[in-house]
């Protein structure tokens, strides 16, 4: 069982940062993918990025293409926390984030979910 606590949402102007936050506790080991989601009003939820493991030290990041180069996937291992850092914000970038994990199939775009936070509310303004 994995518990997934989200924080960091709130109301930013357009072009401005936001840091997401998820802490996840229970059993986070093994191989896995931890990632962000996200719904806007009328739309379906869309995957966002993912960091994934097999197990072991390497991490590998995806972004999708919305959100490249302007989105960060980080995690701090000691603490059992995933990190989205957001730059560059846009109004299109409003949306309930999600925090997520489950099994990695090799794949790390919208990879099967296990768990999900409680969301986070992003809202962007211009």
């Amino acid at each position: 069982q994995v518990e997934l606590v989200e924080s960091g949402g709130g109301s930013v102007q357009a072009g401005g940062s936001l840091r997401l936050s998820c802490a996840a506790s229970g059993n986070t080991y093994g191989r896995n993918c931890m990632g962000w989601f996200r719904q806007a009003p009328g739309k379906g939820r869309e995957w966002v990025s993912s960091i994934c493991t097999g197990g072991g030290a390497t991490y590998y990041a995806y972004y999708a293409d919305s959100v490249r180069g302007r989105f960060t996937i980080s995690q701090n291992n000691a603490k059992n926390t995933v990190y989205l850092q957001m730059v560059s914000l846009r109004s299109d970038d409003t949306a309930m984030y999600y925090c997520a994990r489950g099994v990695w199939n090799g794949y790390g775009e919208n990879f099967p979910v296990n768990y999900w936070g409680q969301g986070t509310q992003v809202t962007v303004s211009s």
